[in-house]
């Protein structure tokens, strides 16, 4: 299954300053090599957003041009507002972002990998799969 990685992991991956590889940023490393990471321009623009210098920016621009952004649909965006009314129903608050990524996810039949603890609170009523950080041999 493809996965929909959202921000969170994205930004543990390139801001990394350690040697040591987080479980979460070897699994997004897995997923590279299998070919399985898909995103959307809202995350790439807030991957992109708040750098300070332009090098920094056109060099991290370059690296995502490597991972085309799947179109999205009118449906996508009513879905997104579907499901967050259904989730503000429940007491359970989200970005529009956030309800984007779900959408898509579902609609695309795409597995979600996030840091955010806010998905699993979606994932109880929303059609979502999300994925697991699988355990690495070292």
């Amino acid at each position: 299954m493809r996965v929909l990685v959202d921000t969170s992991v994205w930004s543990e991956a390139l801001r990394r300053t350690s040697k040591v590889e987080s479980d979460v940023v070897h699994e997004f490393s897995t997923l590279i090599v299998e070919h399985r990471v898909d995103i959307i321009g809202s995350i790439r623009q807030e991957l992109l957003s708040g750098l300070r210098e332009a090098a920094q920016f056109e060099r991290l621009e370059k690296h995502l041009a490597a991972f085309p952004d799947i179109a999205l649909t009118t449906d996508d965006y009513v879905t997104a507002a579907k499901f967050s009314n259904v989730c503000r129903s429940k007491g359970i608050q989200g970005s529009s972002t956030d309800f984007l990524i779900c959408a898509v996810a579902v609609r695309r039949q795409l597995a979600i990998y996030t840091t955010d603890k806010d998905f699993p609170l979606f994932a109880k009523y929303l059609p979502l799969v999300l994925h697991e950080t699988r355990k690495h041999q070292q």
